[in-house]
């Protein structure tokens, strides 16, 4: 690379690293002996790189730019080099994060138009068809096209950042640039949102440690831990240097419910 170097993820299994640039490239890190030797990988951006991550099963990464654009990125066995294929002309803005569902073909992402997004991302030859009779009823992941909106959520009136999805995939959560975190059940047609709002300083990304609770960071320089209760609703806890648990009061709300208005 010959810019800032944006983006970078570690595959555990196959011990590779992927990293994007804002030289509108990225590389595929392969270790060789002691040294980690790069393979250019065909992005065809004409604005910068700025988000990378490898998919659950390793056979595939996604990049986000400046251009509007995500590359879904695979190995392409005949030619011995990676390859791309866009997802064009959905985001209106930079795309800020991308995030992949366990199952290996759908993608959040993020941009600074202020939505969250969920795409197909399957493709004939890298992923495996699910031929499963006894689910035939119901349209998986795999029985969509690739590139295909799932879902268009636009809940936040500014940038959108750091988009996360649970363990099991039934959870979405992202943050806004309006110190507000989101978090989005039963992602599709009919989703069940909630936001909390706090006073704080917008954070920059999320992390789920377990199915009910995540540790959000940002400009505040102390991270921050939301959890769910029993009922399922959404709120804070406390600063991850704190012991003590802070109570819900004027600084902290929550808000839930269906999205129908804003699903797009």
């Amino acid at each position: 690379h010959d810019q800032l170097i944006s983006g970078i993820d570690w595959s555990a299994r196959s011990n590779k690293i992927v990293t994007a640039s804002h030289d509108r490239n990225s590389y595929v890190w392969n270790l060789e002996g002691s040294e980690w030797v790069p393979t250019l990988v065909i992005l065809r951006l004409n604005r910068a790189a700025l988000c990378v991550q490898w998919s659950p099963k390793e056979n595939k990464f996604a990049v986000g730019s400046g251009a509007k654009t995500v590359c879904i990125c695979y190995y392409e066995q005949e030619n011995n080099w990676w390859v791309s294929k866009l997802i064009r002309k959905r985001h209106d803005s930079s795309v800020t994060s991308v995030s992949w569902h366990p199952d290996n073909n759908l993608l959040a992402t993020t941009s600074t138009d202020g939505k969250c997004r969920v795409f197909s991302t399957f493709i004939k030859g890298v992923d495996a068809k699910n031929d499963n009779k006894k689910d035939s009823k119901k349209s998986t992941s795999s029985d969509l096209k690739f590139g295909e909106l799932i879902v268009q959520l636009d809940l936040s009136s500014s940038w959108t950042f750091g988009v996360k999805w649970s363990p099991s995939g039934n959870t979405l959560a992202y943050v806004g640039h309006n110190s507000m975190i989101y978090f989005v059940d039963d992602v599709g047609p009919s989703p069940l949102a909630q936001n909390v709002v706090f006073r704080d300083l917008p954070l920059r990304d999320v992390l789920f440690v377990s199915e009910k609770r995540v540790i959000g960071v940002g400009f505040d320089c102390n991270p921050m831990v939301f959890a769910a209760d029993e009922r399922g609703v959404w709120g804070f806890v406390r600063y991850l240097a704190e012991r003590k648990t802070v109570s819900s009061g004027s600084r902290y709300g929550s808000q839930c419910k269906k999205t129908e208005e804003v699903v797009a």
